[in-house]
């Protein structure tokens, strides 16, 4: 009985959310907090609540300071070379932004965090796919795809998650994944061109000055209408055919670079004479998370504090620029905490187990000797609609012991398990995918209807990839 409600509860939460019925916030309370009643177990909910928020605070602070850390960042200017770099790369071709998009998201990833790769990867790209009105889920689905696949690094989680449950050393798992995984990273740069294609062929192909012509020319319009002048067009400028002449405008290529910046290079925030102190500050703050010198909520409070006090030493700017960045961190820790009584009901209610009990026996007895491959499949479904820490630890270790007794080694179930993590980083389980739709300004329900199919493709090339060079 436990089993059918923990699937009916994910399948009706799920619905309600890509229907747009239900916000997610919305969603994640109260769908929970009504099957937790339906199992008779209502009297507890305040227990598997706060036992959920437990679990979740240290991921809710880390984020919300992570958020005024990068955030401060971004307006003193740390990241603007990496924008202006990846302009010149994309120019006004939709088919290089999306594949600048998947290449910045991996090589940030390398961080090994899911929520500071989202921050700076939409921090750069939104303002240019809001220009060029590209679809935003095209951005959000490439970018966590490709956070997916780095999300395995051993640092990132995962692989000293299986690490840790099946007693094995994490370069033992993944040094021999790495082609694997790198035949997975090169399939999203792939659908990342063919994605990025689709998109040109829907605006069509611009060169910057048209872009800029353009945008004055919709602005004058809209000027025009508001004070009542009238016009005998429709008021609207195809972004495909851009604006004759645009090239010839008089206008300097230079300055028209300057103004295809995405992040406004003469806002008042800018800290040109502080950049080198605030690379460093980041670069250290990165290294002290990879070496885990501080718990990771720590590290960015402390430099969430120093970067506010040294770059705006007056307290009236420090207000500000917490004030600007307040909706984010309130969207995003509402969510996670949130998410904790999803969760909370999840785990206490005893679903979690007994849904993972479940899908271990319906496993019929000829598919022993290939447990790595089911273990595999079967890491999709399961680290989507549960976390890495109940997968990991509460349902690896027992397909490991049935993989055993075929002969299948706990290596080869280690690596399989990591299959799921391209299609689990799009979780409604996973806080960092809140940042990554929230500061996009893209609804869950659509990011998760657009990306799934994809997600689904990629895990499944990396475990063909896997078992292919005998990985798996």
């Amino acid at each position: 009985m436990l089993t059918i409600l923990g699937f009916a509860m994910i399948a009706t939460f799920l619905v309600l959310i890509m229907m747009k019925k239900m916000s997610p916030i919305a969603a994640l309370v109260l769908i929970p907090a009504l099957f937790c009643v339906f199992v008779g177990k209502g009297a507890n909910l305040g227990d598997y609540v706060l036992d959920g928020v437990t679990d979740l605070a240290p991921t809710a602070a880390m984020l919300m300071f992570a958020i005024v850390y990068f955030g401060v960042m971004i307006d003193v200017g740390l990241f603007d070379p990496v924008v202006r770099g990846i302009l010149k790369f994309c120019k006004a071709d939709p088919m290089r932004i999306v594949v600048g998009t998947a290449v910045l998201a991996a090589i940030v990833s390398l961080d090994g965090d899911g929520s500071t790769t989202f921050m700076i990867t939409v921090s750069a790209m939104y303002p240019l796919y809001k220009r060029l009105k590209m679809s935003l889920v095209v951005m959000t689905g490439v970018a966590a795809m490709a956070n997916g696949v780095m999300n395995t690094l051993p640092w990132g989680g995962p692989t000293a998650r299986a690490a840790t449950a099946l007693k094995l050393d994490a370069s033992d798992i993944f040094v021999p994944m790495i082609p694997a995984l790198l035949v997975g990273l090169l399939f999203v740069f792939v659908l990342s061109y063919v994605l990025g294609v689709r998109e040109r062929r829907r605006l069509g192909v611009l060169t910057l000055d048209e872009v800029l012509v353009e945008e004055k020319v919709e602005e004058k319009e809209t000027e025009t209408v508001l004070v009542g002048a009238g016009g005998s067009g429709d008021g609207k400028v195809s972004m495909r055919k851009g604006v004759a002449g645009g090239a010839g405008s008089g206008t300097d290529a230079d300055e028209q670079d300057d103004d295809f910046q995405g992040l406004d290079p003469h806002r008042a925030t800018l800290r040109p004479k502080l950049y080198w102190f605030n690379a460093l500050l980041t670069v250290g703050l990165l290294t002290a998370m990879i070496m885990e010198v501080l718990p990771i909520p720590v590290l960015f409070l402390l430099g969430a504090a120093l970067v506010l006090t040294v770059n705006f030493p007056h307290i009236p700017d420090q207000k500000a620029r917490i004030a600007a960045h307040a909706e984010n961190v309130l969207n995003v820790s509402g969510m996670v905490f949130a998410a904790a009584v999803f969760t909370g009901v999840l785990q206490g209610t005893g679903m979690v187990d007994n849904m993972a009990k479940w899908m271990v026996d319906v496993i019929p007895g000829s598919m022993g000797p290939h447990m790595a491959l089911v273990t595999g499949i079967l890491s999709l479904p399961l680290t989507y609609f549960m976390s890495n820490d109940g997968f990991y630890f509460g349902v690896l270790p027992v397909l490991a012991e049935a993989g055993a007794a075929h002969g299948v080694s706990p290596l080869e179930m280690a690596r399989a398990s990591l299959v799921g993590q391209p299609l689990h980083m799009s979780s409604p389980l996973v806080p960092a995918v809140y940042v990554l739709v929230g500061m996009a300004k893209v609804e869950f329900g659509d990011h998760t209807k657009f990306v799934v199919k994809w997600a689904v493709l990629t895990c499944l090339v990396i475990l063909g990839a896997g078992m292919l060079f005998g990985i798996i």
